[in-house]
């Protein structure tokens, strides 16, 4: 019998610590919590991904009383980049979330588990490290891949 550890990387940094184009990402997974529809949880989650062609897109949230045929931020932006840029390789994803009370979270969160193996997915799509960035009202945990949200992963690879 061999016991071992998984260590995963978290860097924690100020929003005012990040490159340009990482605060950008952030400041738009925020924005996007605007556009959850979220009446039964009140939990409005927002996310942006950026794409290896430049180009960023945005989603949020959406839930529906016929539960579970709702979809959380971090999908329905990574089914839409894939549906809307299939050739695009994914890059990084920043997700941000409003509480029930209305107010941007104290604590960063991480994707559900569904999400962490749907973007997986698209890691492995891309053949490399997909950063994720998960924002908190005043401070954000910078991850160096999808992987490392789910060291043991279900995957073929």
């Amino acid at each position: 019998m061999r016991q071992f550890t998984i260590e995963i990387p978290v860097t924690e940094a100020t929003l005012e610590e990040l490159s340009p184009e990482d605060r950008d990402l952030v400041l738009k997974a925020r924005l996007q919590t605007e556009t959850s529809y979220a009446p039964y949880s009140h939990f409005h989650v927002g996310a942006a991904l950026r794409l290896d062609n430049g180009e960023t897109v945005c989603g949020s949230n959406q839930e529906n009383a016929a539960y579970p045929s709702g979809t959380c931020a971090e999908r329905t932006t990574a089914f839409y980049a894939h549906a809307r840029y299939p050739e695009a390789k994914f890059d990084t994803i920043a997700i941000a979330a409003v509480g029930t009370d209305g107010l941007e979270l104290a604590d960063p969160i991480a994707p559900c588990g569904a999400c962490r193996q749907a973007l997986l997915e698209y890691e492995t799509l891309a053949g490399h490290d997909v950063r994720v960035i998960l924002a908190a009202r005043d401070r954000v945990y910078i991850l160096p891949s999808v992987r490392s949200t789910l060291p043991l992963a279900f995957s073929e690879f």
